[in-house]
């Protein structure tokens, strides 16, 4: 039961935790590299642009063009992706249902703008189940993998890093919850699995293996 866990506060990332978002970004910023001369797979494209921040992402594209970036790059990217996510984002598949079972404080933590955070979670209908306790690094000036937007929501939310759990998927953020003192599970795939474990991630890779895990029934 929820009652015999040891965590107070359950803190989640958005992308790729909560809504099927990481795929669509990282697509567009692949095209668009490649408009630029610079060719990714998908597959590479995800795990390199996932929970990293914009500046990061940016400035890895633009090492790998000739070049500088065009100075309208990030700008049209936020109007593709915003676009895409309004009809092709999906909630992460079970987490719902992990939710509805949850009935201790939870909240989001990300490293996106507040107003894509709540796009998203908008259109997949999970707003509802955070209310005003949504957290962005763009409010407080820290990305991941700083632990900055994590220690922020611990304290918006009342709680020390140690009675808290984060929620993540990707290096960086599960770096940034470490450092900041916090217990991390890793939704993982077998191609990140180890490099998770080896930041001391519990690993998970279905959020009904979750629901076990934080002994929730």
């Amino acid at each position: 039961m929820i009652s015999e866990m040891k965590y107070k506060c359950i803190i989640f990332d958005c992308d790729g935790v909560l809504v099927d978002s990481e795929v669509i970004s990282s697509k567009i910023f692949m095209e668009m590299a490649e408009e630029l001369g610079f060719k990714m797979d998908i597959d590479f494209a995800t795990e390199k642009f996932s929970g990293s921040s914009m500046k990061e992402n940016l400035k890895f594209i633009e090492d790998n063009i000739k070049g500088d970036l065009p100075s309208n790059f990030e700008k049209k990217f936020r109007k593709q992706t915003f676009e895409a996510f309004k009809t092709d984002i999906k909630p992460i598949e079970g987490i719902k249902d992990l939710l509805d079972k949850i009935n201790i404080p939870i909240c989001v933590a990300s490293s996106g703008p507040m107003e894509k955070i709540k796009l998203n979670l908008t259109t997949t209908k999970l707003i509802d189940r955070f209310g005003k306790s949504i957290f962005s690094s763009y409010d407080i000036g820290s990305w991941k993998p700083e632990p900055g937007i994590f220690l922020y929501a611990a304290k918006e939310m009342g709680y020390k890093p140690s009675e808290c759990v984060v929620i993540e998927d990707s290096v960086a953020g599960i770096r940034a919850a470490r450092v900041g003192g916090f217990e991390v599970f890793g939704y993982a795939k077998d191609t990140n699995k180890s490099a998770f474990e080896a930041l001391g991630a519990n690993i998970f890779f279905n959020m009904n293996e979750l629901s076990s895990l934080l002994n929730l029934g």
